[in-house]
Order: structure tokens, then sequence, then C-alpha cells
């Protein structure tokens, strides 16, 4: 069972999506909170799986508390809503180590989806929210691609294999597959290439291979 925390500043958002999510036989809404600073205190006592935070609300706003969150010892995997897709948003969003960000006319089946994803390691981002940034990671300066190689120096060959299928986007066992290795030898690559890299979440590792013009 996939435990969910909901945080939104509108009491019906956090309805509707407490009814979109709980009739999935495998998720449960746990806790909702109505900014983040509650929602801080909530993770602390329920301990969710996947938080869904609004980007914008009074008080502590939702990136202010996934920084807040990354820094635990064991942080829950956040997904970031907002209704305005702005490029600052999400590029703060994914470097402090958000696992998602989607927009709030996301279908329910994507929603789920969505959390289930994330549940399993992966990273979900809305569509043309990944469109917009290939676009800027194409028109990037030679000094950052430079800076970004220079990062991922550090890893082995075979992590170097398995970062750069993570920012293709596969699953560790769709990336076992291509490289013929087990899923826990994925698992173990990617945990290896987080620590080396100084980074959280699959999501930051796609965005320095792209940084480094490698996809």
């Amino acid at each position: 069972m996939i435990r969910v925390l909901v945080v939104d500043d509108e009491a019906l958002v956090r309805a509707g999506l407490r009814m979109i999510l709980e009739p999935a036989d495998d998720i449960e809404v746990v806790a909702e909170a109505s900014d983040g600073s509650d929602a801080v205190t909530a993770v602390a006592r329920h301990r969710p799986d996947v938080v869904l935070m609004d980007v914008r609300m009074p008080g502590m706003d939702g990136l202010t508390a996934l920084k807040e969150l990354r820094r635990a010892s064991s942080p829950p995997r956040v997904i970031m809503l907002t209704t305005f897709d702005l490029d600052d948003y999400v590029h703060t969003a994914l470097r402090s180590g958000a696992a998602g960000f989607l927009l709030k006319d996301t279908s329910p089946r994507d929603l789920a989806a969505a959390v289930r994803t994330v549940a399993e390691g992966s990273a979900m981002l809305t569509p043309r929210i990944t469109k917009r940034l290939i676009d800027t990671f194409a028109g990037l300066e030679s000094a950052d691609v430079a800076l970004a190689r220079e990062r991922l120096a550090v890893l082995t060959d075979r992590e170097d294999d398995v970062v750069r299928a993570v920012a293709r986007g596969l699953s560790n066992a769709e990336i076992g597959r291509e490289l013929a290795m087990s899923e826990g030898t994925v698992k173990a690559h990617v945990s290896r290439a987080l620590a080396k890299l100084g980074l959280s979440n699959r999501v930051q590792v796609a965005l320095l291979v792209r940084d480094a013009g490698l996809t």
C-alpha cells in the first residue's frame, strides 16, 4: 500500500485529490495538510511514501517545504502540483529534489499512475514540461556542458551506462534488461552514482546528464 499525504491550501482541492486516489486498491491517503509547515509536521507523524504538494500556498509554500522535507534521513518522494507551469517553479522544484511535477489539470488516471511511478523510485513530469526542459538544456552554453561532464567523470563506466539510461526515463527493470544485469544490481549502481554525484534522486541525475549533453 502506498501511503500518500495531500497538501494544498484549498480544502476543495484536497478533497478532490482524495476522491481521485482513494478508490485505488494500492493507494491510501493517510493525511492532509493546508500549508508547508503543516506538511512537514504531517510527514513526521504519518510517514507517507509520497507527498502530493501544491507549489503556491500562504505561509510556508511548497518549494520551501520540499527543501525542509529533503533534509530528513528518510524523506518521502514529493510530487509538486501547480496550476502554473512556470519554468522557475519547475527548475527550483527539480533542483531541490522533487520526484515529479504535475499540473492540476492532470487526468485522474495519470495522477494515480504518477503516485505509483514515484513510489517505485522513478520520476514523473507533465509531458509539456518535459519538452520545455529538453529545449532549455539543448541551448546550454559550452562551459555548462563541460562542468556537467566533469561531475560525471567520477563514475565508473558501468555507473555511467546506468545514469544515461536513467536520463532516458527507463525503469530499473528496463535498464537491467538493456544492460544485462539484475534489477538489484541496477539499484546498487544508481545508489552509488547518487552518492558520488551528491544528488538525491533520479530526476536530478537525468538533469545532470542532460546538462552534459549526453541524451
